[in-house]
């Protein structure tokens, strides 16, 4: 291989921050040989193999040296996508279908010593205790904080340049005291005192705010407990009067799959077995060509109480039947009455009940849906489920 190759693909890897061994090269020029690459395409194919590699979760040892058996894995990845569809093995839905129960999923926090998520040691409950209010406030906060240190505009480069005089630093309450007249941007939650004023908590404590200043706030819905990013000056009476205030940076699926899944893709939030997201988008190619036909139907109000609802059902039913659209999934949202069954008689419970039967028998009429489609059951405000606390 020339030198004029080797320096395009020294480059290219040192762009995603990665170094190559004498091996990984070789196998680099092997492969650029096999193909016969022009040398003015050697810079594009070798930026699509960088690409590739540097989406592999798990990685962290090799995060800077390039491993050759990780680059194999992607190399064969990227001649399987060429493979036509004879060649490509039949999916099966039912194998990727899962329903996650919220009481069965294992449950993680977030801790700050260790910069990384914990496996908690009891399994979730419908009544949990008194304190489990309190540290799921302060974890989803924790959860938030570290994912906006990670935003461009909190994190410093690690190699010099005049982006860092731009930064924005987050401070907390307890760095408020005696610095009057100073400016800080605080992330927190939304909350009342005991006086009653509005205040922004975080971990350290609370300060109450002033929107007097305030022309109008940042995009989004502020409420009291969501979480807000607020910049202003602290005041003389002990108050943070607000210059602007706005959501937490957003972070897409991508970006956190880059940024934290290289850390922590040993980590099954789900416990159906993490997936890499050279697995995910694998699996999406075969989805989008094999499964165009997989749908998924939501309805939303699904009031069994009233009397244009149970005979309005069969009437989709019959159009998914008649023209061959039997929907993979089906999720009926409550509520499923129109009045609230919490504050009901004996007699509205067991209409309650006589609805739902009713359109079990309605579902088993139709055995082509019923063998195939999954049916889902959410639950609204109005409906009987174990305590009101719950999301629905």
């Amino acid at each position: 291989m020339s030198d004029a190759r080797q320096r395009t693909i020294i480059k290219v890897f040192r762009k995603f921050s990665n170094s190559l061994g004498p091996d990984t090269l070789d196998f680099l020029e092997q492969i650029l040989d096999a193909h016969e690459i022009e040398d003015h395409d050697v810079e594009t194919s070798i930026e699509t193999l960088a690409k590739e590699y540097n989406k592999q979760d798990g990685k962290s040892f090799y995060l800077f040296h390039v491993s050759v058996e990780v680059l194999q894995r992607v190399y064969e990845f990227l001649q399987d996508q060429g493979q036509s569809e004879a060649e490509v093995e039949a999916l099966d839905p039912n194998s990727h279908l899962y329903f996650i129960n919220a009481f069965k999923m294992p449950s993680w926090h977030w801790s700050i010593e260790r910069g990384t998520f914990e496996k908690a040691a009891n399994s979730p409950t419908v009544s949990g205790s008194a304190d489990s209010r309190v540290f799921s406030v302060r974890d989803r906060l924790n959860v938030i904080k570290q994912c906006v240190l990670r935003n461009e505009h909190f994190a410093p480069s690690t190699v010099p340049s005049r982006d860092r005089d731009h930064l924005v630093t987050l401070r907390s309450t307890e760095q408020l005291l005696g610095r009057a007249g100073e400016r800080f941007l605080l992330l927190g939650m939304l909350a009342r005192s005991k006086e009653g004023t509005l205040c922004l908590e975080d971990a350290d404590g609370s300060v109450e705010l002033d929107f007097s200043q305030l022309d109008e706030p940042g995009d989004g819905l502020f409420t009291e407990g969501c979480s807000a990013l607020v910049k202003g000056e602290y005041t003389d009476e002990s108050k943070l009067e607000i210059i602007a205030i706005g959501q937490p940076p957003c972070e897409s699926r991508q970006t956190a799959r880059y940024g934290c899944m290289s850390i922590y893709g040993h980590i099954d939030f789900l416990g159906k077995a993490s997936t890499s997201l050279l697995d995910d988008q694998e699996l999406s190619v075969c989805v989008r060509e094999e499964l165009s036909d997989l749908h998924f139907f939501f309805l939303s109000d699904v009031w069994l109480d009233n009397p244009r609802t149970l005979p309005g059902i069969p009437k989709m039913l019959n159009n998914c039947v008649e023209n061959d659209f039997i929907p993979k999934v089906i999720v009926l949202c409550g509520n499923f009455t129109s009045q609230s069954i919490t504050h009901g008689n004996a007699w509205d419970i067991q209409r309650y009940q006589v609805n739902f039967d009713a359109l079990a028998d309605l579902i088993a009429s139709y055995p082509a849906i019923m063998c195939t489609t999954h049916f889902v059951f959410v639950p609204g405000p109005l409906d009987l489920t174990m305590n009101s606390t719950l999301p629905r």
